[in-house]
């Protein structure tokens, strides 16, 4: 039998340094989160910098140059839609009780056709000021989770600022900053770490790409689509909402059609139909077309990891979780494709060819 090992004083500290480095990590937890959303903004903006590079734009006069284009892009989309979409939010808002009393009656009147009579008992299954109740206080926990990783509301804002200068250093400085990184590795792991940088930021900026241009097709979409089933009087807060909420994979798509739902139903029951149909039809739209065609091709991650990634990252970091660590998943999984699977299979093809030569060569002796 072999010897147990023994702890050495190298192990001790080995312990020790691993105890007090994770220490530092949690009290560095908000610059962690900045440098991770940085990260991500940066892989998201370097196709853009590198098309302007190309009209031999320095990098640094591209980074500011899109992000000049981004502000008037936003001004200019804040300026046309942005007062029909605050006023509608707030008429809904102030609405929005009535709309759930509305909800509870329904259900009531269901209830009573199908039998069930008894008040309480209806109350018993369908509390929908309980199960209001609920939700909100599950996604007001959300947002303080969201908002505690950094300090408050102040701090997120502060942070999300510092997201926005750290990417622009990582776009325009990129090849110096990936060079001083990898020189910290030894030969030959710094050539191969460098070489995973442009595939990991093609993966992560595409995520983000995707998510944004699938968001927007589908708010658009949506608010069209309501004016025709007429639910113009808030179609666009309606739209805005959904596409923001398109944001988070998986869960984003159900909690944007949640609010369209329950407008719908003063306007009768074929009207929470066609909105219930509408919603099915734009989720396979964007299940089986959209994200295969626009981030699908690019990810290259299964559906159930990034099923994972937003439920691990909601319930670490809240919302901001659910948006930010889905990218990092994608690109991680770029070094393990490149570092880990392709050499293993790599090494098993040429084992199982060496063995099938070793057999014929003994066959034949």
């Amino acid at each position: 039998m072999s010897e147990k090992r023994k702890f050495t004083l190298y192990d001790v500290l080995l312990i020790i340094a691993g105890f007090f480095l994770v220490i530092l990590l949690w009290q560095l937890r908000s610059l962690l989160l900045t440098l991770m959303i940085g990260t991500v903004i940066a892989a998201t903006i370097s196709p853009f910098v590198d098309a302007l590079e190309k009209l031999r734009f320095p990098r640094w006069l591209g980074v500011i140059l899109f992000y000049l284009g981004l502000i008037a892009l936003l001004i200019a989309v804040g300026l046309l839609i942005g007062p029909s979409v605050s006023e509608q939010i707030q008429r809904l808002a102030r609405r929005f009780p009535v709309y759930l009393d509305n909800l509870t009656v329904s259900i009531e009147d269901l209830a009573t056709r199908v039998g069930i009579t008894q008040l309480e008992t209806i109350e018993q299954f369908f509390d929908i000021q309980g199960l209001t109740n609920g939700l909100f206080r599950s996604s007001q926990k959300l947002v303080l989770r969201s908002f505690g990783v950094t300090f408050g509301i102040l701090g997120a804002v502060i942070n999300l600022i510092l997201a926005v200068v750290i990417s622009g250093y990582m776009a325009a400085g990129s090849k110096s900053l990936i060079e001083g990184l990898v020189s910290l590795f030894p030969q030959p792991w710094n050539e191969r770490l460098e070489a995973q940088v442009l595939p990991i930021s093609r993966r992560m900026g595409g995520y983000v790409q995707g998510r944004v241009l699938v968001s927007t097709i589908l708010g658009v979409v949506i608010t069209l689509a309501l004016r025709v089933l007429g639910l113009s009087e808030f179609a666009l807060a309606l739209g805005t909402i959904a596409a923001f909420t398109n944001f988070i994979p998986f869960v984003g798509p159900v909690l944007g059609a949640i609010p369209a739902l329950i407008v719908a139903i003063p306007q009768g029951g074929l009207t929470v139909i066609w909105v219930l149909l509408l919603f099915v039809i734009i989720q396979n739209l964007e299940t089986y077309v959209l994200d295969p065609l626009l981030v699908g091709n690019t990810v290259r991650v299964h559906p159930f990891y990034q099923l994972l990634a937003v439920l691990g990252g909601t319930q670490v970091l809240g919302i901001i979780g659910a948006v930010i660590v889905p990218p990092w998943v994608a690109g991680i999984t770029v070094v393990i494709e490149n570092l880990y699977l392709r050499p293993k299979l790599l090494a098993e093809k040429q084992l199982s060819v060496s063995s099938e030569q070793s057999t014929v060569i003994k066959v034949k002796g």
